[in-house]
């Protein structure tokens, strides 16, 4: 008895529980904020308006006091050649309103976009967008760049498009003249680059060019004085794949123009460099070997000796002061001492011209790879020195030293 006891109870209690779970399931569930879907459809109208380069329809959806705006960035875009413009929402928080009256929104989105004809993956970017809803209908009242995001160029002023044969330039606030300058040096820039990296890459380069330093610092969302003494960088997700954020090459105009023809074509052979190894570098790879190889490249055909080409490094090798180690990542800052870097710079450099002249130039290619194929930094070049080089890391390092003495001494 005992136990059918104990048996009903926990026939009664199960039954118990299923009533409460149906009576949950049967509750209403509350009402569901239009707000989302509303300006996600808003922002896709917005999209292909300007895809169609449709500014009626573009205009449709702006509020009245910042159509303005809106319409000169419209305008800017015409000479960009876009394949692709979106939005993906991320968060939507509403401030009054219910779907039908009046009421405000900020909107955190992804815009992404893609240049016909060079990317092969988007361009993306945190935004901000503010919204006001009048009469059940949403309207767009302001666009910026989420805090710590790069500014796009044209928010900067009006872009003018150059098209070379390997190359886009797009710039703001520069002659007509520089613009084909720097095209033609990017278009020489890509084949020696695909002649060096054998891998399979876009053969072919963005360039944006900002009227100035401050325009430079506002297209990588950083202070633009961190790049004072820098000719170009290059923007890009490593280790991503043919899926990853597409790269831009963006030139600081200031330290670009006083360079002569020679130097400015090594910075854009440097920067393109960095666009075709993109996919085969990783959080892996150490800054000597990134930058080293990308100033292999670009001096690889030049005849530039040593001496010539490191200045810095034979300086103070010829003053006793040989390095005992390769370059650490903190060496390259950006904004550190220019004395320093340079020394950084050609030390990688360094390293790899001793890689390809003593184990050849595919063993680079591929050590280069095997570095940037490991799944961590820890442990990535030791490996790939004993299974491409056969080589120790205190082997390498002495090589690497008296390599400096024969060439810079």
């Amino acid at each position: 008895m005992a136990g059918q006891g104990c048996g009903a109870v926990r026939r009664a209690a199960a039954c118990l529980l299923l009533a409460l779970l149906a009576l949950a399931g049967c509750a209403a569930p509350g009402p569901v904020d239009p707000a989302p879907q509303e300006i996600r459809t808003l922002l896709d109208r917005h999209a292909r308006a300007l895809l169609a380069r449709d500014e009626a329809a573009y205009a449709v959806g702006l509020d009245p006091a910042f159509a303005p705006t809106a319409l000169r960035e419209f305008d800017r875009l015409a000479e960009v050649p876009l394949a692709s413009w979106g939005y993906r929402l991320k968060a939507v928080e509403r401030q009054g309103g219910d779907g039908g009256g009046e009421g405000r929104a900020t909107v955190r989105a992804e815009l992404s976009h893609r240049v016909a004809g060079h990317d092969s993956g988007p361009v993306t970017t945190e935004r901000v967008l503010e919204l006001a809803e009048r009469d059940g209908r949403w309207y767009v009242t302001g666009d910026r760049p989420a805090e710590g995001a790069a500014q796009q160029l044209w928010e900067q002023g009006e872009v003018e498009a150059v098209r070379g044969g390997r190359s886009l330039v797009l710039g703001v606030g520069q002659p007509e003249e520089r613009l084909k300058a720097i095209a033609a040096a990017a278009d020489r820039a890509v084949p020696a680059v695909s002649a060096a990296w054998p891998e399979k890459w876009a053969d072919r380069v963005v360039v944006l060019v900002p009227a100035s330093l401050k325009g430079m610092g506002g297209l990588l969302g950083a202070p633009a004085a961190s790049y004072r003494g820098i000719a170009a960088v290059t923007t890009g997700e490593v280790g991503g794949g043919p899926d990853a954020p597409a790269d831009r090459v963006i030139v600081n105009p200031e330290a670009y123009g006083v360079l002569g023809e020679f130097g400015q074509q090594i910075v854009l052979t440097h920067e393109t460099t960095h666009v075709a190894t993109r996919a085969a570098t990783s959080a892996s790879t150490p800054v000597w070997l990134s930058e080293g190889f990308a100033d292999w490249v670009a001096y690889r055909d030049t005849g530039r000796t040593a001496a010539q080409a490191a200045p810095e490094l034979r300086r103070a090798v010829r003053e006793g002061d040989v390095p005992w180690a390769l370059p650490d990542d903190k060496a390259f800052a950006f904004g550190s001492d220019a004395e320093a870097l340079a020394r950084a710079y050609e030390g990688g450099w360094l390293a790899c011209g001793l890689i390809a002249e003593r184990w050849g130039e595919p063993k680079l290619i591929a050590f280069y790879r095997a570095v940037g194929a490991h799944p961590q930094r820890e442990g990535a070049v030791e490996k790939a020195l004993a299974e491409v080089l056969s080589t120790t890391p205190e082997a390498f390092t002495a090589d690497w030293r008296d390599h400096l003495r024969g060439r810079l001494a």
